[in-house]
């Protein structure tokens, strides 16, 4: 049998010390073999990321620490005790690593000829003309339309597609042994997340490398993983090929993951339903403007002519890529966004409202946004959280008879929304990212809206939270017929949710109608790609 090109034994994983030590890793072993593909699997402080940075010697010092047991073996070398010399000679060179959100991992005051560019004149040695050639190559490598041109091009220039592209071949620049992907595709859209995992099996072909991927989505693990091995709290619970662990799940944790993907359907509307809200038209036009006089030459239509309209009790789901026009849409729906067109929200036309006439409307239109941590003050308790919508709203004099009625309905949403009372008054970097949505969803809720926009309110969560999410959107909307505007670029979670679908590219609706007719036989060419990426 061929020797492994990696070996980890017995990995513990400390971070601070004495009484406030706390084990991230325990007793963690896994090896790989050149050619190979092994995938650790888990949610969010499984320690998935914090092996794979072991692997590097990347976590922070003096903080954390590893016992005396713990073995990294790399091509017979000792990277637990090594020196940095000897790592910086590994690092990048013979093995190299993709991070989960490119935007961030990218230095944005840096071309990317330049980014790449460095990894070659520190390992290879190559600068000028020679590193230009070969940054050509390997963005042609990773299949990076025109390189040439974009050489000179900085991240936020690039989508996030592209910018996971030059990741890649920043990583891949020096030929390594091994790559360690962590999380490579969480961010990305159905379509350029497919093309992303062909690139990654093409490449570890074509170079005969190792690859470590770590992930929470088993969608990706089953595409493209030999080996998975699950962690649950730091271990590693079960370790297995990719067919024989999705055939016969063995531990309880396991059989939780891959039970866990978001499933059913909605409760059916009622044919009486009222209308809540009717959108006609809509386009979101934004000027393209040159010189000192700033000169309209031109418009970028991110929303162009949509027309809908939504029930009491009905999900409307909004799926497109990244650019498509989901979200500008949402935003415009609720006058968050100036726009032309009609808008009627519960038989009243809002669309040429002036702002004080439309502030009566805007209790009962509410919004939940994508990142629940970057939408929710850290300086406000979820108490106060919840409650503010009420004081500006509802009671905008209060006394100690309101103050009782304010803390009443606060406390019945934290219920409703299934977080503690205890939690009340705790502030948002103490929650957990499921817990967190929750809140916004409670923020929501607070007022009773018959309307809620409900932004990529999953995809930066766990796939098991993501199902807890569904389940109870769905019981919020039974209770209270809500209508939910969806916008999202998960399909499956589009699927357990939404009643209609439309799909929108480049500012138009390409294809619209029930759910399950849309998901299971589409007419449009672009549609059959975006359901064939998710669900193939």
């Amino acid at each position: 049998m061929t020797k492994p090109i990696l070996e980890v034994k017995d990995l513990d994983v400390f971070f601070g010390t004495g009484d406030a030590q706390v084990a991230a890793v325990r007793g963690a072993s896994f090896s790989i073999n050149l050619g190979e593909t092994v995938a650790l699997v888990g949610e969010s402080g499984s320690g998935k990321s914090v092996s794979a940075l072991s692997i590097l010697q990347l976590l922070p010092y003096p903080s954390a620490s590893h016992s005396t047991r713990s073995s990294i073996i790399f091509k017979n070398q000792q990277l637990v005790s090594s020196d940095t010399k000897t790592l910086m000679g590994i690092r990048g060179n013979k093995i190299s690593m993709i991070f989960q959100e490119p935007m961030t991992s990218l230095n944005p005051l840096q071309v990317i000829e330049k980014q790449i560019s460095e990894t070659l004149a520190l390992h290879s040695g190559l600068t000028g003309p020679e590193a230009r050639r070969k940054c050509i190559e390997l963005l042609e490598l990773v299949g990076l339309q025109k390189p040439e041109t974009r050489l000179q091009s900085y991240p936020h220039q690039l989508s996030g597609g592209q910018r996971q592209r030059v990741m890649i071949a920043a990583a891949l620049a020096n030929k390594p042994d091994l790559l360690i992907a962590d999380e490579p595709t969480t961010a990305l859209d159905v379509t350029v997340q497919a093309q992303i995992l062909d690139l990654l099996k093409d490449l570890k072909k074509e170079l005969g490398m190792a690859l470590l991927l770590i992930t929470h989505d088993l969608g990706v693990v089953k595409k493209i993983a030999d080996e998975v091995c699950v962690m649950s709290e730091g271990q590693i619970v079960e370790s297995k090929s990719t067919d024989k662990l999705f055939a016969n799940p063995e531990h309880p944790y396991t059989r939780k993951l891959i039970g866990s993907e978001p499933s059913g359907a909605p409760t059916p509307i009622s044919d009486s339903a009222e209308k809540i809200l009717e959108v006609d038209d809509l386009k979101v036009w934004f000027p393209i403007q040159k010189g000192i006089l700033k000169r309209t030459i031109g418009y970028i239509k991110a929303v162009d002519g949509i027309s809908f309209s939504i029930r009491s009790g009905e999900t409307l789901g909004v799926v497109g890529e990244s650019g498509s026009g989901k979200t500008t849409l949402g935003l415009a729906a609720l006058r968050l966004q100036a726009s032309r067109g009609k808008i009627v929200f519960i038989g009243n036309p809002i669309n040429g409202l002036k702002n004080k006439n439309l502030r009566p409307f805007r209790s009962k239109m509410q919004i939940v946004f994508q990142d629940p941590f970057g939408s929710l003050s850290p300086r406000m308790s979820m108490a106060e959280i919840i409650g503010e919508g009420l004081r500006v709203h509802s009671f905008k004099q209060t006394g100690p008879r309101q103050e009782v009625e304010i803390n009443e309905r606060i406390d019945e949403c934290i219920k409703e929304v299934g977080l503690d009372l205890s939690m009340r008054n705790r502030y948002p970097h103490e929650f957990s990212g499921g817990q967190r949505q929750r809140i916004s969803i409670a923020r929501a809720m607070v007022l009773r809206p018959k309307l809620i926009v409900l932004d990529e309110p999953t995809s930066a969560l766990d796939l098991s939270v993501q199902g807890q999410i569904v389940e109870l959107l769905r019981t919020l909307q039974e209770k209270y017929q809500l209508a939910f505007l969806f916008v999202s670029h998960d399909l499956k979670v589009v699927r357990a949710m939404s009643h209609r679908i439309i799909v929108m590219k480049d500012g138009l609706v390409i294809e619209e109608g029930e759910a399950e007719q849309i998901i299971t036989n589409p007419q449009a060419p672009y549609t059959k790609t975006l359901m064939a990426a998710a669900f193939n």
